[in-house]
């Protein structure tokens, strides 16, 4: 039996309109407090206004935008106790995201994260700001994906996502030079399958660029 929302147009252009700003968001592609509007958004993506509202109606829900009671659409700007708690979170699940999936790191995997990371070293030298917190989130992800354990995997991509735009802040704050070490190190705790020595780099390395914005 077809649905009458697998019929509907406005919900395949609800979704990619959704999805499409979900990962401008999750990336970097935009800053803190950037301000938006349903019209912009129905332009930008050729839709009408009921896509725009329903894919925005989603994002907010996520934590992606912020809404005010006047309907002005925004991301958030996190204050130094929100940016605390989402990196605690972060502290928690994804030492444990990487110790699940550990067992799992072939060498074929260990090589992919080599090459992320080789294009995040590629962003840093470049001081490209969205392809670094892009390639960072990459790398993060598709280890885990190997941890087989998709709520956890979920409620990652729903901190990252409303970290978005504050991890290009921090991007800009810290003007890189150098590719931070904690990806080697993760690298080097799955080449020795040694699982403490994974976690203790994997939450220092999603906690500690965030110390700069709360300090």
């Amino acid at each position: 039996m077809i649905t009458s929302r697998q019929t509907d147009p406005n919900a395949t252009a609800h979704e990619r309109v959704y999805r499409s700003l979900r990962q401008q968001v999750m990336h970097g592609e935009m800053t803190p407090g950037q301000a938006l509007t349903l019209r912009g958004i129905g332009k930008q993506f050729n839709v009408s206004m009921t896509p725009a509202r329903e894919a925005v109606r989603r994002l907010v829900a996520e934590g992606a935008f912020t809404m005010a009671s006047s309907g002005r659409v925004s991301t958030p700007e996190l204050l130094p106790e929100r940016i605390e708690e989402l990196a605690a979170i972060r502290s928690l699940l994804e030492p444990e995201m990487a110790s699940r999936a550990l067992p799992r790191a072939h060498f074929a995997l260990i090589e992919r994260l080599a090459a992320i990371n080789a294009l995040n070293a590629e962003a840093v030298v470049k001081q490209d700001a969205v392809s670094y917190v892009r390639t960072n989130l990459e790398f993060h992800r598709t280890l885990y994906l190997r941890a087989q354990a998709p709520a956890m995997l979920a409620m990652c991509e729903t901190v990252w996502l409303q970290l978005g735009p504050t991890m290009r802040l921090l991007y800009s704050k810290l003007h890189r030079k150098e590719t931070p070490q904690h990806h080697r190190m993760i690298l080097a705790a799955l080449k020795a399958g040694d699982e403490p020595g994974l976690r203790l780099a994997v939450r220092t390395d999603v906690t500690q660029g965030l110390r700069h914005l709360t300090g």
